[in-house]
């Protein structure tokens, strides 16, 4: 081990309170203490901003952190500063106290770390100012922002790369995402680097999280449901319209459900003050707009709901990926419903983007309407995307509830021969009326009751049907024409299976098994194993009371993770409690005795 490596570990232990890294972080933190120029692909809740966190204490200088949300600057300054770190930001948010703390830090040379948003780093007098810090590195933080092909496309990102050039020509970079497909990639390294750096794209495997989609029945209940599944812990609710996430957080108000609302359109103090008791409290449910997110930096959101189908399979990646952050089990559900497939693709057909993104972002669509509509590990179907394979997870709804699967060529060729026979001219609810037999007033207005296909479908349910288009449009047989109130088309290639040319494997719908609850308490037993319960709930308290008096957010103290440690292995002294996962020197020395007198006192 080289001696600068070495300095790393003994930090990441007396630090960070961690026994080791986390798989595929110490390459790339070696990488970065060699001077390389790194680009790193790494999974949300991998431990990204220790690859640079750590470089930055073990040698000398400032590292320069450009993070694209005050939140995430606020928050990581936070629980640096409680690790006895010499941290800072600047930013908006800033009050005149905090400013002149960090740059009297900076003048002084004693600060490592210091965070800044893109808009403020191409400001002249900050560039002046950075000239003069001896900035060793810059960590670009969210850095799928600078690709017009990603889909947080930031253009503040664009200027990046010179403001490296200008503070130093030497600078190291070192750009951080958790989400970036080749496209995005290629811009990345384009448009923030000189050269080509060192790359690592770690796995994308979330063997924590479980993944489910639903097809949406009544999506109000159907979150309350989910919902009430995890009460009293923290989660997110995204839905695609401001409309729907003031209306879903009144519905889970009405049930006893601490829920609050965030979108853009929602006053500045409100949206801040929402957000703060999410960070703040435990068992929070936010309902937003994706506009809520990337800035989190919770460890402990135990859900996440889609309300409504998310843009794509990397938006999906990484909303879903803000559960879990601590390694400990999440839950994750996605309804949809042939209305969202439909908005979707009216979304990228009517945006003002080249024919080529447009040609993307369909391809983009289609892959997460085959997650929804996958016959088989749902982790095995997103894995694949992103280039891996992998065995099925059994923490999936399809690996754990079952799924059925049939030869569905005769009923593909039931739905698309109904589609031709009607001039392909009209909607699902159309088609699925004439298959059942069911003389609506349209069906009889058209006389569509005399087709040879009236009534071919009378053995299945309408959900049945629905579900086959739904399978059908994700398999790419059929497509919508938005410009014609969703008229159905059957496609080169449906055309191919309804000619009897080829055959379609279908997913049957089915009840979903009762045992998957059971079965999510029993991923979590695995973690939680001997914790005392009632240990468990008076750290917390303890946790809740220093958090308020110091107004940071819960997770700053100490994680879900630290807490389920402390009462599951009842550490009796500073220095076994020294071993538990988080406990750094800083923590153990402001914290320790709290605590500590906790424990002792469940014991009597």
């Amino acid at each position: 081990m080289s001696a600068s490596l070495a300095t790393a570990n003994d930090l990441l232990h007396s630090v960070f309170g961690f026994n080791g890294f986390r798989p595929g972080q110490e390459e790339i933190v070696q990488a970065v203490l060699d001077g390389e120029n790194v680009l790193a692909i790494m999974p949300t809740g991998s431990g990204k901003s220790l690859c640079y966190q750590l470089p930055a204490l073990a040698r000398p200088g400032l590292t320069l952190v450009v993070s694209p949300l005050i939140a995430l600057m606020r928050d990581q300054v936070r629980a640096l500063s409680a690790a006895g770190v010499a941290a800072g930001s600047l930013n908006s948010s800033n009050d005149p106290a905090e400013n002149a703390r960090v740059l009297r830090l900076l003048r002084q040379r004693e600060l490592r770390l210091l965070y800044v948003a893109p808009e403020r780093l191409s400001r002249p007098d900050t560039l002046e100012m950075l000239c003069e810090s001896d900035v060793r590195m810059m960590a670009i933080d969210e850095a799928h922002c600078v690709s017009q092909w990603g889909h947080d496309f930031r253009p503040e990102y664009l200027s990046l790369g010179s403001v490296a050039r200008q503070i130093g020509g030497r600078l190291q970079t070192m750009a951080l995402t958790a989400t970036a497909d080749s496209p995005t990639r290629g811009d990345i390294v384009d448009k923030l680097f000189a050269a080509p750096p060192r790359t690592f794209v770690r796995s994308f495997d979330r063997p924590n999280l479980r993944l489910a989609f639903k097809p949406k029945e009544r999506s109000s209940r159907q979150v309350l449901a989910f919902v009430r599944e995890h009460e009293g812990q923290s989660g997110i609710v995204y839905c695609a319209s401001r409309r729907k996430v003031g209306e879903l957080a009144e519905t889970l108000r009405k049930e006893g459900i601490n829920a609050l609302p965030y979108h853009a359109g929602l006053d500045k103090q409100v949206r801040d003050a929402h957000q703060d008791a999410f960070q703040q409290q435990d068992g929070v449910v936010m309902t937003a707009t994706v506009a809520f997110g990337m800035g989190i930096d919770k460890p402990d959101v135990r859900f996440v709901c889609h309300a409504d189908l998310p843009a794509n399979v990397e938006a999906y990646y990484q909303e879903i990926g803000r559960a879990g952050r601590d390694g400990l089990p999440a839950d994750t559900l996605t309804l949809y419903g042939l209305g969202d497939m439909q908005l979707r693709r009216v979304q990228i057909e009517q945006s003002e983007t080249p024919d080529e993104r447009k040609r993307v972002e369909r391809q983009r669509l289609n892959a997460l309407l085959a997650l929804a509509e996958a016959p088989r590990c749902r982790r095995q179907t997103l894995l694949a995307y992103f280039g891996e394979s992998s065995q099925p997870c059994g923490n999936c709804d399809l690996c754990q509830d079952g799924v059925e699967r049939f030869d569905g060529t005769i009923e593909a060729q039931k739905a698309m021969s109904a589609i031709v026979r009607t001039g392909e001219r009209f909607g699902v609810e159309h088609l699925v009326a004439i298959l059942t037999g069911e003389r609506t007033e349209n069906v009889l207005k058209y006389n569509h009751d005399r087709l040879p296909t009236f009534g071919v479908g009378k053995d299945r349910r309408a959900a049945e049907w629905r579900s086959i288009f739904r399978q059908l449009s994700a398999a790419g047989l059929i497509q919508q024409d938005f410009l014609e109130h969703g008229r159905w088309m059957v496609t080169e290639a449906g055309w191919q299976v309804l000619k009897g040319g080829q055959d379609i494997e279908l997913r049957k719908e089915t009840a979903p098994a009762k045992v998957s609850r059971e079965k999510r308490a029993a991923a979590a037993s695995v973690v939680l194993g001997e914790t005392d319960n009632a240990l468990l709930a008076s750290l917390k308290t303890l946790r809740a009371r220093l958090a308020q008096a110091q107004r940071v957010p819960a997770y700053v103290v100490f994680s879900d993770r630290t807490l389920i440690e402390l009462a599951t292995h009842r550490p009796d002294s500073p220095g076994a409690m020294r071993e538990i996962h988080g406990v750094g020197d800083a923590k153990l020395e402001r914290y320790g005795s709290a605590f500590l007198e906790v424990i002792q006192n469940s014991v009597r």
